[in-house]
């Protein structure tokens, strides 16, 4: 698959017959990330094993390269890394470029923060679009400078960290897990405690990445559904092996695709089973869908298991709002169920999807104009009316947008639509599941591209 900014290539699936057999997707991004970051701030060598070698993770890797980490690719998802310890990064000679990364930028400002240098962060025309002076507005707390940035606080942008790092508490406006961990990466580097306070829980792999590393790290519940985080800052982190687990976001396309095309019957093997990361399954069943968990087993700190996909009935239903930090990525695919569901499934409280690499609550609504599906949008909620295993119709061309979500989310509803269904571009699915097609195909999913990438 070609990279962004590539040329366009675009893509057809259509109705496909059962599909059958096992898929093990790629490791998970947000620990990949983790895994780069947390090895560059150790002292010594971390050996990581099952890392994404997607584009955005391979931006992070090149990025804690230029910060003087030794970063090496020993095969196929097995990687070391010799850090430099926390407050012991370079300046870096050129920008740092992140392509389409959003974690990887966000994560790695923070990073920065805790060493007394200047970095120029960059990326492509996607990621110059998103939102940073959310993660700026902490960290100038703290004592960072932005020298420099675009209009809104936007990319490219260059901070400055300090002599001397303040430690803050800081209460996060929105459920982010890139917020709260671009603040504990800083407070690594600052003495003292570095609280983050969330009012809705967001995916805890840093917490559990700093305990694993050797940190002093405590976790505690904050009002009904939040959480209150505390690190002790600048500790030597120890390195510490990583095995990645399969990415429970990039699972949810073959598993939906299993879900929605009549007779089928997929395993997932791997898969990362964490809490926070679980939104996407419980809502599915629900629904009704027919899954289930097996070999559960905890790998490098994470709950995992193998998952039983098998084609289901499936029912609309009503989605909390406080589900959504569990899973903010899946919406778009959850949105494709919902249109071979019997009713009406209301998603409430998207307003972070505005947000991400397209703003993919619009993104998701034109899809499913496209494919003639009936759904409407109210505030920060979507409401999808299914007509049943029948689905949608399909026959229109999705616009992706740049974002990798968007187009394999319709890819998979063009599996089980009456005529088949066009995505603009799928270049961009490399940023996170280069294997994307080759393992759908595998499974018997019929989707073609109208071009090969150079």
């Amino acid at each position: 698959m070609s990279s962004h900014g590539a040329t366009p290539v675009p893509a057809l699936a259509r109705r496909s017959a059962a599909l059958k057999g096992r898929v093990r997707v790629p490791g998970d991004k947000s620990v990949s990330h983790r895994s780069l970051i947390f090895g560059a701030l150790a002292v010594g060598e971390t050996r990581i094993s099952g890392l994404l070698e997607g584009e955005d993770v391979l931006n992070t890797a090149k990025a804690c390269a230029a910060l003087g980490a030794s970063v090496t690719r020993l095969g196929e998802g097995e990687w070391s890394v010799h850090g430099v310890g926390v407050g012991g990064l370079r300046a870096p000679e050129g920008v740092l470029d992140f392509g389409n990364a959003g974690t990887g930028s966000r994560l790695m400002m923070g990073m920065v923060a805790g060493n007394p240098i200047a970095a120029t962060f960059d990326g492509d025309a996607s990621l110059r679009r998103r939102p940073m002076r959310r993660i700026l507005d902490p960290l100038e707390k703290m004592g960072v400078e932005v020298l420099d940035a675009a209009e809104g606080g936007r990319l490219p942008l260059t901070l400055k960290g300090p002599q001397e790092l303040v430690p803050i508490t800081y209460e996060s406006p929105v459920a982010s897990a890139q917020i709260k961990s671009a603040v504990l990466l800083a407070g690594l580097g600052a003495p003292g405690e570095t609280t983050v306070i969330e009012k809705e829980a967001s995916r805890d792999h840093t917490e559990r990445m700093l305990a694993h590393f050797g940190a002093e790290v405590s976790v505690e519940p904050y009002g009904a559904h939040g959480r209150k985080v505390t690190l002790k800052g600048r500790p030597e982190l120890k390195p510490a092996p990583i095995h990645v687990p399969a990415d429970p976001s990039s699972a949810a396309f073959p598993l939906v695709a299993a879900l929605i095309v009549p007779g089928s019957d997929v395993l997932i093997e791997g898969v990362m089973t964490n809490p926070l990361r679980t939104g996407l399954l419980i809502t599915l069943k629900e629904m009704g869908a027919d899954i289930a968990f097996e070999n559960e087993r905890v790998e490098g700190g994470e709950s995992v298991a193998d998952i039983r996909v098998r084609a289901s009935t499936l029912t609309g239903v009503d989605v909390p709002a406080e589900r959504a930090p569990s899973m903010i990525d899946e919406y778009p695919v959850l949105a494709v169920a919902a249109t071979f569901a019997t009713g009406e499934t209301r998603m409430n409280g998207l307003s972070e999807l505005r947000v991400k690499e397209s703003d993919r609550l619009q993104a998701v609504a034109d899809g499913l104009a496209q494919a003639g599906a009936r759904y409407r949008i109210e505030g920060d909620d979507l409401i999808v009316t299914g007509t049943g295993t029948g689905g949608a119709a399909g026959g229109g061309t999705v616009a992706t947008h740049m974002d990798h979500r968007i187009a394999m989310s319709f890819l998979v509803m063009g599996l089980a639509t009456d005529t088949p269904l066009k995505v603009d571009d799928i270049s961009f699915i490399a940023t996170s599941f280069p294997s994307f097609l080759a393992q759908m195909r595998d499974l018997g999913a019929l989707i073609e591209t109208e071009a090969v990438p150079a």
